[in-house]
């Protein structure tokens, strides 16, 4: 903990934090049905989210606090949105969207997962590894995706009335998503099992 706030009031730190801050802005406006400033939170945390990684490599502001602050922001975008989705589709008066609205729970459960893996291994004092780049596509296609619904989505798309996304094409963008995310999450499974088994065979040898 000592280190983890060595340098951290860089550009990238704050570009975390105020995606953290949209997380909740973007909620509300999705509940109230302002779907316009929604998609132009949503937008906004995308390109923060672009911008952050860009400027603390360009200008060395990679700090320990932005390991941990930028996860944390893609995560709770990324469960907020998936929430949201299926709430919205699970409640749509088209029984096909009501029936898919459970692929949704694909991204729940696998950032819920790494949310409570990532805590666990805080508290052993282990840092979890950075996204790889299955993580950073994954990310990426997420928030196409998802920017792509809530602005031309069937029912909820804030633009449909210029064009709704079929249902078709909007399924198979979702399914690949979410296979990504899955590829993803199991891309950080080798490195975290090598990570607590170092853990445990340090901690056997102190007993010695």
């Amino acid at each position: 903990m000592k280190g983890l706030f060595k340098n951290c009031w860089t550009i990238p730190n704050l570009l975390s934090f105020l995606r953290i801050v949209i997380v909740p802005v973007f909620a509300y406006l999705f509940i109230i049905e302002e779907y316009g400033w929604a998609v132009f939170t949503l937008v906004l945390s995308g390109l923060s989210d672009f911008f952050d990684g860009k400027i603390a490599r360009k200008f060395n502001q990679i700090s320990a606090l932005g390991k941990i602050l930028d996860p944390v922001a893609d995560k709770l975008t990324q469960i907020t949105l998936a929430v949201l989705l299926f709430l919205s589709f699970n409640g749509a008066e088209d029984t096909t969207l009501n029936a898919f609205s459970w692929v949704f729970l694909v991204f729940i459960a696998k950032e819920a997962v790494m949310v409570i893996g990532g805590a666990i291994m805080l508290a052993m004092n282990i840092r979890p590894g950075a996204a790889e780049i299955y993580g950073k596509v994954a990310t990426f296609a997420f928030y196409a995706v998802m920017i792509f619904i809530v602005a031309f989505g069937p029912e909820i798309g804030v633009f449909r009335a210029v064009f709704t996304i079929p249902n078709l094409l909007m399924m198979i963008l979702v399914v690949i998503s979410a296979i990504l995310t899955l590829v993803a999450f199991a891309s950080y499974l080798p490195e975290t099992k090598r990570q607590f088994s170092e853990h445990f065979a340090e901690k056997k040898a102190a007993k010695k």
